[in-house]
């Protein structure tokens, strides 16, 4: 039983709650159930779930306050279920650290192909440091986790763009690790590459520019052809 992923789905709808519990079972998942955030954390006092479809409009705490606590205190997997037009729902939701979206009404054999996508990036990424600090130090910088900042030596603060951050914030938690493109998009945008899919590329230019003494010559994102990238300095709490 150990070896079945079990999912749990929240949703304060029975109808959906059964329909996609039954079908994940049919397909070999072992699935729980919650109707809201206080029955999903009772739930997880008494197991860890693989992965968790979180629908984000629920009364009471919403799914995006339930996202934000899990990502302070685990890093278990979640897909959120969002309504079709809620698209601040979404972004806000991927940039708390959800895995995935998908949107209402869904096909729950397409609910099915994000699972194992996610199952199966969360399952052959490297691991992450655990970082609680609000501030991190690196190379002569500090990292404002909180206000999305780098702050300089001479306490000047340069604002980064979402992507940029999030780059940033892969990169500093995997300190010293090479990370593919492929990875590195999975982890800062929750997709998989697409063949020729440069992105990444133009976001660690980007980031290079405001971290590096020289670009031209970075010294603390480096470059591994054939391979991604790696992050060389050593990252403290700040």
């Amino acid at each position: 039983m150990d070896s079945v992923p079990h999912v749990v789905v929240v949703d304060d709808h029975g109808d959906i709650r059964e329909l996609v519990g039954r079908y994940l079972g049919e397909h070999g998942y072992r699935v729980s159930t919650a109707d809201s955030a206080a029955a999903l954390r009772r739930l997880l006092q008494k197991a860890a779930p693989a992965l968790i479809v979180l629908d984000v409009m629920m009364p009471g705490e919403d799914g995006l306050s339930v996202c934000r606590h899990l990502r302070a205190t685990s890093n278990v997997p979640i897909i959120l279920l969002t309504a079709v037009t809620d698209e601040t729902d979404r972004i806000i939701g991927l940039e708390m650290g959800a895995d995935d979206y998908i949107t209402k009404p869904f096909n729950p054999r397409e609910l099915l192909a994000r699972i194992k996508a996610v199952l199966r990036r969360a399952n052959s990424l490297p691991p992450r440091l655990e970082i609680r600090s609000k501030m991190l130090r690196f190379d002569r910088w500090r990292l404002d986790v909180g206000r999305r900042e780098l702050i300089d030596e001479e306490g000047v603060s340069i604002p980064l763009s979402t992507a940029e951050f999030r780059l940033l914030s892969v990169l500093l938690e995997r300190p010293g690790l090479v990370l593919t493109r492929e990875q590195l998009l999975d982890l800062t945008v929750g997709r998989v590459a697409e063949v020729f899919d440069r992105s990444i590329d133009n976001q660690v230019s980007r980031l290079r520019k405001k971290i590096e003494l020289d670009p031209r010559n970075p010294m603390l994102i480096k470059t591994h052809w054939g391979g991604g990238y790696s992050f060389s300095a050593d990252v403290e709490p700040g």
